[in-house]
């Protein structure tokens, strides 16, 4: 890539402005003595007053003078100076706890506010278009996220965060979170498999019988236009009755509510994005392809297993991909029928007005999508580069 002056790169300037102004604008942090009295918020200008916040806005205003005179040094400048950013707001938040946290006070608190949560993902936004425009390689990459996370891990071993709110509700529900998070990872793991099972054979039916193509996905579409909470509760009076009507269904613990109707209701949702994703895959092999292994002296069985399959592979992936990630969402839902999951502690929280309750079970699932978003992605796209090389 050529180092000559580009045009100003105006997704990164207008982050960084909106970084600025959420920095001086809003809330960034607040103290409170006990988890029900409501806390003092405290903006920048607050905490370190006008000189000091001028100071420690130079860096986002450095980088918006490297996003509008950009060539390739400068915003590697500017990823460097993003990074660094990065790696010092947990630290921020760690000095900011160990001065206005009253350490006498067991049950004192510093909450996270708005101002951070989207400073946060403002930061996280310029990486990514900094990420498309310079094109790293993957050991920068994992340079970075290592730095970041080392940096976040650190802040939290060292314990002096652990008078953030967000940390004294793990803290005080430690078992329950592992519980729930493992549970939630069942219940998404079920229903993938299970939709992924059901959907492949749907694609193989529709592919052999083309008359019930478009029912099969007008059926399913349905199905995917029914709101959820809507959908649990139509699962809940038949259950019901099966469980009352046969006790070996009771005994292995279907019933109206719970991981039965959570259960049957995400495999409905994966199922159309599962299926459609895998007749596409199936079906976009192109066909000279296909006759070429004739010619070679394939059977049918040998075509779809090392042609066919092989080739609609990163398709596929992305049909899963898409399907664990609503997966992932939907299953916090489930917890209003009692389900279980990270999302009791969202409607716990929401029930209690305590929001860094709810960031407890909502952040976990946010880090869940991502790393099925990236792993996925990741995967199809090194199926395609070995489908491209072949």
């Amino acid at each position: 890539m050529s180092d000559a002056m580009q045009s100003p790169n105006r997704v990164i300037v207008a982050l960084t402005t909106l970084a600025l102004l959420v920095l001086h604008g809003l809330e960034l942090v607040s103290v409170q003595p006990n988890r029900i009295v409501p806390g003092e918020a405290y903006r920048l200008g607050e905490i370190m007053g006008p000189f000091d916040a001028v100071l420690l806005s130079l860096p986002l205003l450095a980088g918006l003078w490297l996003a509008w005179h950009p060539t390739v040094r400068r915003l590697r400048l500017l990823l460097g100076l993003d990074v660094a950013l990065l790696i010092a707001l947990p630290w921020a938040l760690a000095a900011f706890s160990l001065a206005f946290v009253d350490s006498g006070q067991p049950y004192a608190r510093a909450g996270i506010g708005a101002g951070v949560w989207s400073l946060l993902f403002l930061l996280l936004l310029i990486l990514i278009e900094l990420r498309t425009r310079l094109n790293p390689t993957r050991g920068a990459l994992l340079l970075v996220g290592g730095l970041v996370l080392g940096s976040l891990t650190l802040a939290l071993v060292s314990g002096w965060l652990d008078t953030l709110a967000l940390l004294r509700e793990y803290a005080s529900r430690r078992e329950q979170f592992t519980s729930a998070l493992l549970y939630h990872l069942w219940l998404v793991g079920a229903a993938v498999s299970l939709s992924l099972v059901i959907g492949f054979a749907l694609a193989l039916t529709i592919r052999s019988f083309t008359r019930l193509q478009t029912t099969t996905f007008g059926v399913l579409s349905v199905i995917q236009t029914i709101p959820s909470l809507a959908l649990f509760g139509l699962l809940l009076a038949p259950l019901a009755w099966l469980a009352a009507r046969y006790p070996l269904l009771a005994e292995l613990g279907v019933q109206g509510i719970g991981w039965t109707p959570a259960l049957i209701a995400l495999v409905g949702y994966s199922l159309l994005p599962m299926t459609r994703n895998t007749f596409v895959a199936l079906e976009e092999v192109p066909p000279d392809v296909i006759e070429a292994a004739r010619g070679m002296g394939m059977s049918p069985w040998q075509i779809f297993f090392q042609v066919r399959l092989p080739l609609g592979l990163p398709v596929l992936l992305e049909g899963i991909r898409v399907t664990t990630i609503q997966a992932v969402g939907l299953a916090a839902v489930a917890a209003l029928i009692g389900a279980g999951g990270l999302g009791t502690f969202i409607f716990q929280g929401l029930g209690q007005a305590a929001m860094d309750l709810v960031v407890l079970g909502a952040l976990p699932i946010l880090v869940m999508a991502l790393i099925v978003d990236a792993g996925f992605s990741a995967l199809a796209a090194y199926f395609r580069r070995g489908v491209v090389h072949d």
